[in-house]
């Protein structure tokens, strides 16, 4: 970076970043460029000093302005904590879009939970998130996405699909139920607390279980269906909105990605991973916490068939690389072969707990995924990462090149990932959705907490476990 022609980008602005480019750190020639203190919407004890702690002994000045910038994105300028009927409450946006996905709103929080035993505000302030996602659930188990207004009507309430005040988006995404569940079931192991996970909370895990076994679709193409008027096919679903027919093998449909664009073929494989997860994770909550064996059972079961249906349909052969995970397929023997951007893909089954770093199917996966034969991987002269059609092409999103370096066993991968990363800002000091492969300061998105936040997330846990990497 050209710290002497730091670009005082104006979108900043939106993402509460006040730029005063006459304003440097103590420590080096950095643009302050995070929110100040007295804006921030939360401000939490154990966070500041890890930050403060990072400052100090990483050597790379860079990296730290970076990890000040970027690990408490979510809580200086997303979050909005109270209390409501005697509860903690927690609102979550994503960055530059006034609305609360249930898969970032998780995603942006994760990186919080090491920091929640010694921190009780900040334990609170999950706790909000775990409970407002289980009044989003059960309001709608196929929305992803919804309003701190219950009442308010957005810009897609003419979707044809069962829209109500309050969502702000009703795009089927499997991924959408298995985050709460995973924050969730971490919150619970880190914390012993038990509060949050009351009669509404088991309501929405069943709720969610009755949505997963629906979108087998083994009986009928179940309840949901999806109609956008868009120049985007990616935005809208075939078939009547419901999508291409699909085998039912057992396997659950989710109509969109995580990136929030439409399935080609339903039977979304990193999705299917992750569910698999999310159920016995529950099915350990619900068995614990609530003494309700009749679905813990019922939620093992269902795993156990996502499973066995993964083993028979989810891998195809491929010339150059072997046997590897498909991205999509059918249940008829059509597979699509690429990765996404977008967590869950299949290059980050490990960070979800969903195989082993080490599977041999995985790693053959992993260098399919990252090489040109994954059409959405993209190679520039100032990086190469996964992308996504969501953005377009040769855009490399951030994140991938960071969920590269969490599934990594190579420290060397690692520290060229956290090296692209840092050359690839585009002089902001701040990730962004994507960047262009061979212009940085071409990107989407200036305010984009969940990349922010699993950068954050990428560098702490490089500096606890091999700090070396750092300098």
């Amino acid at each position: 970076m050209k710290r002497r022609t730091f670009i005082q980008n104006a979108a900043l602005l939106s993402a509460g970043a006040y730029l005063n480019p006459l304003a440097l750190t103590a420590a080096a020639d950095f643009p302050v460029v995070r929110v100040p203190a007295a804006k921030r919407n939360f401000s939490s004890k154990s966070v500041e000093s890890a930050i403060a702690e990072f400052k100090k002994k990483v050597k790379d000045k860079e990296l730290a302005w970076l990890f000040e910038n970027c690990f408490p994105s979510t809580l200086d300028t997303t979050v909005t904590h109270t209390v409501k009927d005697g509860k903690p409450d927690t609102y979550v946006i994503t960055g530059d879009i006034d609305a609360m996905w249930l898969r970032d709103s998780s995603a942006q929080v994760w990186p919080y939970l090491k920091f929640l035993k010694k921190d009780e505000p900040l334990r609170q302030l999950v706790a909000g998130v775990i409970n407002r996602q289980t009044r989003c659930v059960i309001k709608d188990p196929y929305a992803n996405a919804f309003y701190g207004d219950d009442t308010k009507v957005g810009e897609w309430s003419k979707d044809l699909t069962k829209m109500q005040p309050g969502v702000h988006e009703r795009k089927w995404e499997i991924d959408s139920l298995c985050y709460p569940i995973r924050l969730a079931y971490h919150y619970w192991q880190t914390t012993n607390d038990t509060k949050p996970f009351d009669s509404q909370w088991q309501e929405a895990i069943k709720a969610t279980l009755k949505t997963f076994r629906e979108q087998q679709r083994k009986e009928n193409k179940g309840p949901y269906r999806f109609q956008r008027t868009t120049p985007h096919a990616t935005d809208t679903l075939p078939m009547s909105g419901y999508g291409y027919p699909v085998n039912p093998v057992g396997l659950i449909c989710s109509s969109f990605r995580p990136s929030d664009d439409a399935t080609v073929y339903s039977f979304l494989i990193p999705s299917n991973f992750f569910a698999a997860v999310s159920l016995r994770q529950a099915a350990t909550m619900m068995e614990k916490i609530a003494q309700d064996k009749g679905t813990a059972g019922e939620l093992l079961t269902l795993a156990n068939e996502v499973e066995k249906a993964l083993q028979e349909h989810a891998t195809v052969n491929h010339p150059k690389y072997g046997k590897i995970y498909a991205y999509e397929v059918d249940g008829f023997g059509s597979a699509y072969l690429m990765d996404d951007a977008n967590v869950p893909s299949l290059l980050s089954l490990p960070y979800l707990g969903a195989i082993s770093p080490t599977d041999a199917v995985y790693l053959n996966t992993r260098k399919f995924i990252l090489s040109k034969n994954n059409p959405f991987f993209f190679k520039g002269s100032a990086a190469e990462g996964i992308g996504g059609p969501h953005v377009g092409q040769d855009m490399i999103w951030p994140m991938s090149i960071t969920m590269r370096a969490l599934t990594s066993q190579d420290p060397q991968e690692i520290k060229s990932c956290i090296q692209a990363l840092k050359s690839t800002h585009g002089d902001t000091g701040f990730m962004h959705e994507s960047f262009h492969k061979d212009n940085p300061k071409k990107f989407t998105r200036s305010w984009f907490a969940w990349a922010n936040t699993l950068f954050g997330e990428l560098l702490w846990k490089t500096y606890q476990e091999n700090p070396k990497l750092l300098a």
